[in-house]
């Protein structure tokens, strides 16, 4: 079945840059929907930012216009390069994928999630 491995994470000073990256393997087809989770400990993960496979991007309102969302249909990868940074930022950030031509940024709609990968913001 489809895998994600995430990359990226890394501990950065408030205001930092950081891009993370998720690799899909074991797919039956390339036709992705694609999101960024993120979850600190004792809370709900939560939708950053989404991307479906027809180019329809969502975002977190606590996160746009400072990150961005991006794929590679034939490499079947996605990335989050996340800009100014802030200690709020900080948690364990998920890939996640599914065979949808739409899905948005709700865990439910993604079956295919990745082991996730830390960020940690100082300030």
């Amino acid at each position: 079945q489809l895998q994600l491995v995430e990359s990226g994470g890394d501990s950065v000073q408030a205001g930092g840059v950081l891009r993370l990256s998720c690799v899909a393997s074991r797919y039956f087809n390339k036709k992705l929907a694609w999101a960024w989770f993120r979850q600190v400990e004792g809370k709900e993960r939560e939708g950053v930012a989404s991307l479906d496979f027809d180019g329809t991007i969502r975002y977190a309102a606590s996160v746009k216009g400072r990150f961005t969302i991006s794929k590679d249909d034939a490499k079947v990868t996605a990335n989050l390069q996340m800009n100014d940074l802030k200690p709020q930022d900080s948690a364990v950030y998920y890939c996640a994928a599914d065979y949808k031509f739409r899905a948005g940024l709700g865990t439910s709609e993604y079956n295919y999630w990745g082991q996730g990968t830390r960020v940690t913001v100082s300030s």
